[in-house]
């Protein structure tokens, strides 16, 4: 019934405390008969509690570091300083899309609500700004490529 030696003992043992946590009175001399159905009514009910648990999942490969720190990741500190600067030197419109859409996570239209224009205008911003600062993350690679073909 359990599938298994070591669980089947563990549901023997859990029936055996039942049974001995209450006296009981068996009638017709039925002891077995009685034993099974405790058996099987402890079986259900481990089974039941186990589908009401949470089952784990499966551990992340490579787990990401307590620590996000700048300190210890000096490249993602110098990318992030780099993209904030961008959107620092953006027009103010387009600034303040990207920003209450990709950094402070709100939708298109609460977007627009906040910022008094229609929810069209602020698609058509962030997705301006957002070039833009992709342009501007690319331009360094590009001059540094562009200045060894002339040498």
């Amino acid at each position: 019934m359990s599938g298994s030696r070591v669980d089947a003992e563990d549901l023997v043992q859990e029936t055996f405390v039942r049974v001995l946590a209450k006296p009981r009175m068996i009638r017709n001399e039925d002891d077995v008969g009685y034993l099974l159905q405790v058996l099987r009514n402890t079986f259900i009910s481990s089974r039941r509690r186990a589908a009401r648990r949470l089952a784990p999942g499966p551990l992340h490969e490579a787990p990401e570091p307590a620590d996000r720190s700048s300190a210890r990741q000096p490249e993602e500190a110098v990318e992030r300083r780099e993209v904030f600067t961008l959107i620092a030197a953006l027009d103010e419109p387009f600034r303040d899309a990207l920003v209450a859409v990709d950094v402070v996570g709100l939708s298109y239209a609460e977007a627009a609500k906040v910022l008094g224009t229609k929810e069209a205008t602020i698609t058509s911003r962030v997705f301006r700004a957002r070039a833009r600062v992709a342009a501007g993350m690319e331009s360094p690679t590009e001059d540094v490529y562009e200045d060894r073909g002339n040498k």
